[in-house]
């Protein structure tokens, strides 16, 4: 299947069969949801959702957050993935929101990277959840499910790489929805150790599933007599 086609296939399918999606983190405002996107590294949505409302209730706003101390901070969030990091960078994201950005969070990548706990990906986030902007955030989600899917080339083996692929296929209009639509896939039928082809709707456009079933499934060929 040429590159083309399988791009239509795949977006037609998830306009189709995911008409809404959009992230599963829990946040009322911009600065909420760059918390929970810090937080989130190399954790699930589920636990975040658990540890924020009393994060954002005790601190409701950056110069809240910014007073305290990542020692307090930590005990909201010990049961996230690497809370002693994270608790500094809260700290110090809160900090760096009110002395150069007037408390307000910034809509631009290159602003967004500069805050402590903030990466290419976070910033991706923050800018296609809140700014709607044409950013696709690349976490291993993504990641596995567009080399499975065969929407990336094995040669595209960084994060950057792979958004780059996705961003010069992907309409425009579409990228904020397809990063969630690939994020979904990954995360409920594409999982990681324990794919499930057999009720996945992309088999038919999947390179992972051909490559992996073609020949199991195929009837054998009547032998010449």
């Amino acid at each position: 299947m040429r590159k083309t086609e399988r791009y239509e296939k795949v977006i037609a399918w998830f306009q189709e069969n995911m008409p809404v999606a959009e992230t599963e983190l829990h946040y009322k405002n911009p600065y909420e949801l760059l918390i929970a996107v810090i937080l989130s590294a190399q954790c699930t949505d589920k636990r975040v959702n658990i540890i924020t409302p009393p994060l954002y209730k005790d601190f409701p706003t950056p110069e809240v957050l910014a007073e305290t101390t990542p020692e307090v901070v930590f005990e909201y969030i010990r049961s996230v993935s690497y809370p002693n990091n994270k608790a500094k960078h809260l700290v110090g994201m809160a900090k760096m929101l009110v002395k150069d950005f007037n408390s307000e969070v910034p809509d631009n990548l290159e602003d967004l990277i500069k805050l402590p706990g903030v990466g290419r990906k976070t910033a991706n986030v923050i800018q296609s959840v809140v700014f709607n902007k044409a950013a696709m955030a690349v976490d291993t989600h993504v990641f596995r499910v567009s080399h499975r899917i065969g929407l990336v080339p094995d040669s595209c083996t960084t994060p950057f790489s792979v958004e780059k692929e996705l961003m010069k296929n992907i309409p425009e209009s579409l990228v904020a929805k397809a990063h969630h639509w690939l994020i979904l896939h990954g995360r409920y039928v594409c999982q990681a150790r324990t794919p499930k082809c057999d009720t996945c709707g992309l088999q038919m456009m999947c390179k992972y599933f051909y490559n992996t079933y073609k020949v199991a499934k195929e009837a054998p060929k009547a032998k010449n007599k």
